[in-house]
């Protein structure tokens, strides 16, 4: 099981490559058999090939993270955040309010990854 500190450099990482807009820089991350359910309730993507497509589609949005929180590990093999994607919106500037907890397999990479965010989340910003 990966320690703490490996666990919340690997969600870092995943922060500071999605504001890269680095869709394979991220997906580097994932185990070859990963999931990822974003947000949860919505389809699952399985696999690096449709976590690279998902993650494509998302920063080429032009949306950045920023934590609200600090990432908080666990005693076991999952780790959360809590973050704010800020991203324009035709309607205007916007943020999620988004909690993503992230599974590990025993070599650091994400085994898994579920985002919690509902509509009520997203707030429209002056």
């Amino acid at each position: 099981m990966p320690d703490e500190k490996t666990m919340k450099d690997a969600m870092q990482a995943y922060i500071d490559r999605f504001n890269q807009a680095d869709a394979a820089a991220i997906a580097d991350l994932y185990a070859d058999d990963a999931t990822v359910e974003d947000p949860v309730g919505s389809p699952v993507k399985h696999g690096k090939t449709e976590i690279a497509a998902f993650y494509k589609m998302a920063v080429a949005t032009g949306a950045r993270l920023e934590l609200a929180a600090p990432i908080r590990a666990s005693h076991g093999d999952s780790a959360a955040m809590a973050f704010n994607v800020r991203l324009n919106m035709p309607e205007g500037k916007a943020h999620i309010q988004v909690i993503d907890v992230m599974t590990f397999t025993e070599d650091g990479k994400f085994a898994s990854m579920r985002a919690f965010w509902g509509k009520s989340d997203m707030v429209m910003t002056p």
